[in-house]
Parts: structure tokens; C-alpha cells; sequence
């Protein structure tokens, strides 16, 4: 089945109904309410995250942000061109295990991710966070409703049913193998004991690639995100390419944030890109301490789930 999906307008709409009136916060089914409003009734994005902190502050003394700096001296320096073809190659017989998605995100319970600087809460109710959020600011993508919930659920590679591996080979920023670490990628400076630094046919602007190749054919740095993508993908999901796209590309922060890696981009990703950064604006933002009532809301996921996916997914 093929969906069509209009482009996004880029105004953010909400129901003013749903707005407190004394706080001028958003009230979601979940439970919780979102940061407050601009006076037009725009999602307005916090300043803050939990720990008090700006959000991405990557230079912020903490004890978090010493965690999350040692992940990225460890993901720099080993996330290479062959570990990254070694891991696909192993995880996308998915032969691990057979579940619902639902089953999957109950599994994230267990999981808590050191390369965030602005979470520590199972990652569960981020997920639902950023579904609610983006559900009430577009009530009729509800592809894009799924696809905050299943985004992050490759995580559960942390897991020892799925191998245990350690955090910097399935979290954090992503970013292309085979050609040269854009400077803009987070904690750069641990890039320089990569082999790939020194390896000439990596190390340039373009390193394996043609410009203008299609992300498609760029092999990333192993994660999460990619891993998603394989489930997705090899279980037949209806799910329209933009969501595929942003189950892919998420974490990919030098593109989205930064603009870097957009000469490797096709026509498709460059309107895929558009659904992305509408998505990361709820994904960065939506963060909160206040917890979803996940029974009041899984009915309607569960609804998606039957809709865009098979009843059991390989893993």
C-alpha cells in the first residue's frame, strides 16, 4: 500500500481549547502538559531541559555531561566504515526474536540513555511525550503519531536478548562512514584515533561517494536509528518514506541542525528533510519529568500499530 502525504505546512497549529488558561500550557490525553505557548498558539520551545541545563549543552559541567562526553570519546574513536558493515551484516538477519511493537516498547522500560544530555527517564515515556505532542499539532498524520512512538525502540540492542552492545554502538549522533567527519559533529576532536581519519580514501569531503548519491546509499555510524530502519523495512511496513526517513535519520544532527552532509542528498531526501525537522522540534523538546498515563493512550496507538504493521516483526 502507498500513502500520499501533503507537504508540511510549517505553522504549528493547536486546539485553544486545550490550552490552561492561567498557565497557557498545552494539555495532552497523556496527561502532562507541554511547555508554554506563543501568543499565536505555537508550540514555543523550552530553554531549559530537566537538569537546568540549555538543551544539546554539551559543555555544561555536570556529572551528566562527563557520561555523555566519555560515550562520544568511545563512539568517535571505534564507529568505523567496517565495524558499521560488520554490525549490519549481523543484525539484519533479524533472527533475535519475534514481538509487537508494543512488546518492544514495554522493553524499553529497562533503558536509559547515557548519550543524552537532557533525559534519564526510561525511554518509554519519551516516546509517548513526543507522540502526544505531535498528535495534537497534527491530529490527521497519524503515520507521524507512529512514528515518534517506534523511533527510538532499536535501543533495546542495550538489552542482553539482543546482544548487549555497549551504549556508543547504539545511541547518540550518527553521522557517514567513508567520507571525511564533518566538524560539526559533536566532540570532533575524538575523531583523530578513528582509523578512518587516516585512511585516504575516507578522509575526503566526498571519501566513497558521488555528490548528490541519496542518503540511501551512505552507510552510517551503527545505531539505534539504523537498526529501526532494517526492522521497519524488512517486516513490510506501510509506512510512507518520510517516516522512514526520520527512523532512519533522526539522530543525524550534523544535517538537520547544522546543514552539513547536504551535498551526499537527493531530491527525496531534501523533501523528506522537511518532515524531519518538523519531528525533531517535538523529539528535542518535548522532554519532560511529568509522566504519560500510558494505559489512557495505547488503545489508540495499539490502533496504528494493527494499521501500519504486521501482527509479529522479526528482530
Amino acid at each position: 500500500m502507498t500513502i500520499a502525504i501533503e507537504q508540511p505546512d510549517l505553522g504549528l497549529q493547536v486546539d485553544a481549547k486545550r490550552i490552561h488558561s492561567d498557565t497557557n500550557e498545552l494539555i495532552l490525553d497523556g496527561g502532562f502538559a507541554l511547555p508554554k505557548l506563543e501568543p499565536q498558539g505555537g508550540f514555543e520551545a523550552p530553554e531549559i531541559n530537566s537538569f537546568g541545563h540549555s538543551f544539546r549543552d554539551y559543555n555544561a559541567e555536570s556529572e551528566r555531561q562527563k557520561t555523555v562526553e566519555e560515550f562520544y570519546r568511545l563512539n568517535h574513536i571505534n564507529q568505523s566504515y567496517d565495524f558499521v558493515k560488520k554490525m549490519r551484516e549481523k543484525y539484519g538477519k533479524l533472527d533475535r526474536v519475534e514481538m509487537s511493537i508494543w512488546e518492544c516498547c514495554e522493553l524499553l522500560n529497562d533503558v536509559v540513555d547515557d548519550s543524552d544530555p537532557d533525559l534519564d527517564e526510561p525511554q518509554i515515556e519519551h516516546l509517548l511525550q513526543t507522540a502526544e505532542a505531535i498528535r495534537k499539532d497534527y491530529p490527521d498524520e497519524d503515520w507521524l503519531h507512529l512514528t515518534a512512538l517506534i523511533h527510538d525502540l532499536g535501543k533495546v540492542l542495550l538489552l542482553p536478548s539482543f546482544g548487549g552492545l555497549p551504549q556508543w554502538a547504539v545511541v547518540g549522533d550518527t553521522f557517514p562512514l567513508g567520507c571525511a567527519f564533518d566538524e560539526s559533529i559533536v566532540h570532533h576532536k575524538y575523531f583523530k584515533d578513528n582509523c578512518d581519519t587516516h585512511n585516504p580514501a575516507y578522509n575526503t569531503k566526498n571519501g566513497i561517494y558521488q555528490e548528490g548519491c541519496g542518503l540511501e546509499n551512505v552507510l552510517m555510524s551503527w545505531g539505534h536509528d539504523d537498526y529501526m530502519y532494517l526492522v521497519a523495512k524488512e517486516n513490510g511496513t506501510t509506512l510512507p518514506s518520510a517516516a522512514l526517513f526520520i527512523v532512519r535519520y533522526h539522530s543525524f544532527y550534523p544535517l538537520h541542525r547544522a546543514g552539513a552532509y547536504t551535498h551526499l542528498m537527493n531530491e527525496e531526501d531534501r523533501e523528506n528533510l522537511k518532515w524531519l525537522q518538523i519531528f525533531n522540534k517535538y523529539d528535542l523538546y518535548s522532554k519532560s519529568k511529568v509522566r504519560v498515563d500510558v494505559e489512557k493512550v495505547k488503545p489508540y496507538y495499539l490502533s496504528l500499530i494493527e494499521k501500519y504493521f504486521p501482527a509479529k516483526l522479526k528482530w
